[in-house]
């Protein structure tokens, strides 16, 4: 007599996950205030644009996608990978790109557009005089003036004219004067030989402005402190102490003392940024050539969008007044009568 077989699954095939399908949700953000035709009015051109940002962020975030598949990173933040995953030696290339996502589109947000700054302040401006009316063919008082990388035109105004007072006046007395910190960003750049960012950080404890480097996919963040990469091996010595201690800090992963995870990696500083400069050689290759780096920052310097900045260094508190603490006395908080006790230490 024939008996039917009952097929009795293994244990290990029941108790093994099933992964549901998720979308990736990282993509390449818009860039609302530049047009591809475009590039960016006084830095780069339209081919520069297209891959020192639509190419190279279209790479970035489908390698982030292919790493974090089916992981809690898939529905994270870049910024929030990085500060998790700088922990982790293991995953080293999930911070990399994570990182890499996060500065490039910070430093191409805090560009901006020349030909609409001055197209606004155009329709703004009572009309000429007719006799003043007359422009070349092919051009427009909004754009005659824009310096665009090879063009030999003239920039229409410095960039520190539209730098807000308090502004102004928090980078003069951390720097003596703008042009201080022009070069110092200037020398700064210059002076890496591997790529990597200058960053312009405030101490979120002490309001103090500094230049921060960061090499590679280095991040200045406080929670990725482990990751910064401040160091070039490059142009460093490579002695014993520097690189023990950056081994130790990198296989056991900074921060993880007695088996709990700290916040802040020993001796980090916590800082915010303000300013990012990218200093990749794709950035600026394109448009400036082998040795066009000194003009490419320079050029950097004049399309900044320092009302970005000023947001990041004066940032609303949820009440909506601006985080103004390093400024008042005890006295003028008790004639304002408000407090400045919640949440004064300015972490992102």
């Amino acid at each position: 007599m024939l008996r039917p077989r009952l097929r009795i699954p293994q244990s290990r095939a029941l108790l093994r996950p099933t992964r549901l399908f998720n979308r990736s949700v990282h993509s390449v953000p818009i860039l609302d205030h530049f047009r591809h035709a475009q590039g960016v009015p006084g830095l780069l051109s339209p081919d520069g644009f297209s891959i020192a940002w639509t190419k190279y962020m279209e790479h970035i975030v489908d390698r982030l996608n292919i790493l974090t598949a089916g992981t809690d990173y898939e529905s994270q933040t870049p910024l929030t990978i990085l500060k998790s995953a700088a922990r982790d030696p293991a995953q080293a290339a999930v911070f990399n790109y994570a990182s890499m996502a996060h500065n490039n589109h910070l430093f191409f947000s805090q560009l901006v557009n020349l030909e609409t700054v001055y197209e606004n302040r155009a329709a703004a401006a009572p009309p000429p005089p007719a006799s003043q009316t007359d422009i070349s063919p092919g051009t427009s008082p909004a754009t005659e003036n824009v310096a665009v990388p090879g063009s030999g035109s003239v920039q229409f105004e410095p960039s520190e004219d539209r730098i807000p007072p308090k502004l102004r006046q928090e980078l003069e007395r951390n720097f003596s004067s703008l042009e201080t910190l022009r070069r110092e960003f200037l020398s700064t750049a210059l002076g890496m030989f591997g790529p990597g960012f200058v960053w312009l950080v405030k101490n979120a404890n002490t309001m103090e402005l500094r230049i921060l480097t960061t090499y590679l996919a280095g991040s200045p963040y406080t929670a990725a402190h482990w990751r910064r990469q401040g160091v070039d091996f490059n142009t460093s010595s490579a002695d014993r102490n520097t690189v023990s201690a950056f081994y130790d800090r990198t296989q056991a992963g900074a921060g993880n003392g007695a088996g709990h995870l700290q916040p802040q990696a020993p001796g980090g500083t916590d800082v915010v940024p303000l300013l990012c400069l990218n200093t990749w050689e794709h950035v600026w290759l394109v448009d400036y050539g082998i040795t066009g780096k000194g003009d490419y920052v320079q050029q950097w310097w004049e399309t900044i969008d320092w009302q970005k900045v000023d947001a990041l260094t004066f940032p609303i508190r949820r009440d909506g007044f601006k985080r103004i603490w390093w400024t008042l006395t005890p006295t003028d908080c008790k004639i304002a009568k408000q407090s400045v006790v919640p949440d004064m230490t300015g972490r992102l």
